[in-house]
């Protein structure tokens, strides 16, 4: 799988370019997280390496540079792969300790014109790449004529790339999604007023370590009450209490590919009239938007679907009045519903690829692209001019969804949402089993 996305990056960068990706750096008080880049050509997980790609080169197309085996840092830190494990494990044509990077690069870059990197993720790595081309740019092409003479962002090849997923890919976004569905279903039968944001939070994580998970794809957000107003409420420690709304955004990360699932479910397990009104414009909102998705539409179509679907539910409650179309060209519904809700997913939370393109116009959707729809309603208390009873609601939903030949699967569909599934999931209760 490697193998092959590299054979395709060389085609499309030419025989004139060399491309260099370095590893993610190491942060403390975190699980190390491998820069999706950087892992997506070489499947390498160690910090403090770099990769080396030379179409060019007769022998040496493809080099990774790593950290050398060290008995006394390994004692301390961990194993390593190594330079001859690089090689045998991960296929490199050749290998060499990460320190000797800047005295071989030159290797592989007298026969280049172009130099592929991805700047901005590491600043002391962007100045040694700088470094290198500022050598080349002196007497030594002037003289000689060899050497790069320029730096083009790789990103704009790789994240095209990224952007259709492999059978492989799409096998483990599907985990992923279970994975993140099991954490979701687990919450709502573990919420009941009187306990706190964080435990449901616990809840959510155990379920994602339980199957192989190490991580969240992104900071899990469990926002009660006014907290499920905010987008991105992440804080995670408030009581939560009788009678208000809680909604859950998290999502499994599953060797490097991610879920993202949104949920807004009653604390006590039963909507009240008002929530249940508001629940069913975005609830409504989102099907419509699902169904618009299928191989020739947009990327914006699904956004414009629930906006049209959004609007009129806000006029019915009586937040909004006047034409739908009028409204909408008004954007009059923006102050209640976020505008940038759709993402593609995949190794990241939100992935790589174009959201618009160059000329204005926006992608086309094709088979076994990804992307989530997650329309919501942001009714804060200090909006006097809705009605009091909808005020410090917060209901977001979001599903997963593959674009397929005929039209669209979602992975995340087992997760119940309708406000039936809802309250007859949260009648269940919560018990955990240990291997």
């Amino acid at each position: 799988m490697y193998q092959s996305r590299r054979e395709e990056f060389m085609r499309r960068i030419g025989s004139g370019s060399v491309g260099i990706f370095r590893s993610a750096p190491e942060a403390e008080r975190r699980k190390y997280r491998q820069d999706s880049n950087f892992y997506y050509l070489t499947g390498f997980d160690e910090p403090d390496s770099a990769c080396l790609i030379a179409p060019n080169h007769p022998e040496h197309k493809f080099v990774l540079f790593v950290r050398p085996k060290n008995w006394q840092t390994e004692q301390s830190s961990g194993l390593r792969i190594g330079v001859e494990g690089a090689i045998e494990c991960y296929g490199a044509d050749v290998a060499y300790p990460i320190e000797e990077f800047a005295e071989r690069a030159p290797t592989y870059l007298d026969s280049a014109e172009r130099i592929y990197y991805c700047f901005g993720s590491d600043p002391h790595y962007d100045e040694k790449i700088l470094s290198l081309v500022k050598k080349y740019a002196g007497l030594i092409r002037l003289q000689f004529g060899v050497g790069p003479n320029s730096i083009v962002d790789a990103r704009e090849i790789l994240h095209e790339m990224r952007a259709i997923k492999s059978g492989v890919e799409l096998k483990l976004l599907r985990r992923a999604a279970e994975i993140s569905a099991e954490a979701h279903i687990a919450a709502m039968k573990a919420m009941r007023p009187g306990i706190y944001e964080y435990e449901i939070e616990a809840v959510i994580e155990y379920i994602f370590r339980k199957n192989g998970a190490l991580m969240p794809a992104y900071g899990t957000i469990v926002g009660s009450g006014a907290n499920g107003t905010i987008l991105h409420y992440r804080t995670n420690e408030t009581l939560i209490e009788d009678g208000v709304l809680v909604l859950i955004d998290a999502g499994a990360e599953y060797h490097y590919y991610s879920g993202d699932i949104t949920r807004t479910i009653p604390a006590n397990g039963k909507f009240s009239k008002e929530q249940q009104e508001v629940y069913e414009v975005v609830l409504a909102s989102e099907m419509a938007a699902i169904e618009t998705v299928k191989p020739g539409a947009t990327f914006i179509e699904p956004l414009r679907r629930a906006r049209e679907v959004m609007t009129g539910g806000l006029v019915r409650l009586g937040i909004l009045e006047g034409e739908i179309s009028q409204l909408i060209a008004e954007r009059k519904y923006g102050k209640y519903m976020s505008d940038a809700f759709p993402h593609w997913l995949g190794m990241d939370n939100h992935d790589a690829g174009k959201y618009r393109l160059k000329d204005g116009t926006y992608p086309v959707l094709e088979p076994n692209i990804v992307k989530t729809v997650e329309p919501g309603l942001y009714l804060t208390a200090d909006m006097t001019e809705i009605p009091e009873k909808y005020r410090n609601i917060g209901v977001r939903i979001e599903d997963d969804i593959v674009v397929t030949a005929g039209g669209y699967e979602n992975l995340t569909a087992e997760v119940p949402k309708t406000v039936a599934e809802v309250e007859k999931m949260m009648k269940k209760k919560l018990i955990f089993t240990f291997p």
